[in-house]
């Protein structure tokens, strides 16, 4: 089916309908309960739960399969926003127009940068790509390239956004003001329905961003399956033996940094497409850096891996600094005073604005006993309930004669 066998077909369906189902999924708590604090089912971040999901499938394929290790992908984020807003300043606010601007103009930028970074490796490459994200910021911050054409690009630090004054040259009378696509607004939700204490939400957004994702991770999974995916993991395998071969590996490493690149420029045109307004910020190292740390956290190298890494993070970044004092104090009212305010004390660091270190000190347990990543966590989890059901299934497995071993062994 679609090119896969049965096995990456069964796989591929699974990952459609978990990702069709997510509003289901990510509401596991009734409105109103305590723990309703940890629900995710809302438009904004299920539709962000989509984009950098896209954004990490796409720097896996550099990185998982590669081996080259980029700190510079958000400035194609950012150029895949500015794209998209400029579409909108220039046509209108249908994004069929701007995201395929966004993956040219992106994969053309990624192209130069490439050619230019590639020919280094190891941390000279990684520092190449920063340095690259970093000037394309600073342009940005600055709108350096209006001041050369006398007209502002990126709007400096503001940022670019649609103005009445624009030419909006195709803008109908009765066409949404708003991102949309053919009428279909992004912010509306289309079904809310409330089972009990449970109110789902079927957002427009998250679900145009959905099929794209599965897009995109269709794709991947054709790229890893692939001869050119086995030329990609032949580099990050062992590059000099490869190239006294006398293969090339420079075409082979240069087309997965621009395929990652129009990945990033895709998330970074939804990024817009959602929300019509494109600033400097998404190119800033911090944004490279969280894209390495989805990557690693959910598993290099693996198909799901970075879509799993990419929502964990966004999930801490967006629930876990939620949780303030007043919530803690929710939370344990029925503890006497004294030990309510200790408990609170103590838990506090690690919530709200310090978020931060609570991811910080799971991704380092991650990467201590998890090399592998959240995938390796499951692959865990799956053998052992595999183990146990075969302990229990055998005829006289305690009595059954064992295999001595080698001496060697």
């Amino acid at each position: 089916m679609l090119g896969l066998n049965k096995r990456d077909t069964k796989f591929l369906l699974i990952v459609i309908g978990l990702t069709l189902f997510t509003p289901i999924l990510l509401q596991p708590f009734p409105e109103g309960s305590a723990l309703a604090q940890f629900n995710a089912g809302y438009p904004d971040l299920m539709q962000r739960f989509a984009i950098f999901g896209i954004f990490a499938i796409g720097f896996n394929i550099l990185f998982g399969l590669t081996g080259y290790l980029s700190f510079g992908h958000a400035a194609f984020l950012g150029i895949g926003s500015y794209s998209v807003v400029w579409m909108y300043k220039l046509l209108d606010y249908n994004v069929i127009w701007g995201l395929p601007v966004a993956i040219v103009v992106s994969g053309i930028f990624a192209l130069g940068i490439g050619f230019i970074s590639l020919r280094r490796s190891g941390i000279y490459f990684s520092i190449l790509t920063l340095a690259f994200a970093q000037m394309m910021f600073a342009i940005s911050y600055s709108d350096l390239a209006g001041r050369f054409i006398g007209t502002t690009v990126t709007n400096g630090e503001t940022g670019l956004q649609v103005y009445t004054s624009d030419p909006q040259v195709l803008l109908g009378a009765n066409e949404p003001n708003v991102p949309h696509f053919f009428g279909i607004v992004m912010r509306e939700n289309f079904w809310e329905p409330q089972v009990g204490g449970w109110q789902f939400t079927f957002n427009n957004g998250y679900f145009f961003c959905a099929i794209i994702a599965i897009l995109a991770f269709y794709l991947s999974l054709r790229i890893f399956r692939s001869p050119f995916g086995m030329m990609l993991r032949a580099v990050k395998s062992n590059q000099q033996r490869m190239n006294y071969t006398g293969l090339n590996s420079r075409p082979y490493t240069l087309a997965a940094f621009v395929i990652s690149g129009m990945y990033a420029g895709l998330a970074g045109g939804l990024l817009a497409s959602m929300d019509p307004l494109a600033g400097a910020e998404r190119m800033q190292w911090t944004a490279s850096g969280e894209v390495v740390l989805m990557t690693i956290l959910g598993g290099a190298g693996t198909l799901m891996g970075p879509v799993l890494g990419a929502g964990f993070i966004k999930y801490f970044e967006n629930i876990f600094s939620k949780i303030n004092d007043n919530v803690l104090h929710g939370w344990f009212s029925f503890l006497p005073d004294g030990i309510e305010d200790f408990v609170v004390t103590i838990i506090h660091p690690f919530v709200g604005k310090g978020w931060h270190l609570t991811l910080g000190l799971l991704f380092m347990l991650v990467v201590i006993f998890l090399p592998g990543g959240l995938v390796e966590a499951g692959q865990r989890i799956g053998r052992l309930f595999r183990r146990k059901s075969a302990g229990t299934s055998g005829d006289d497995g305690e009595h059954a004669p064992k295999q001595a071993p080698h001496v060697a062994e």
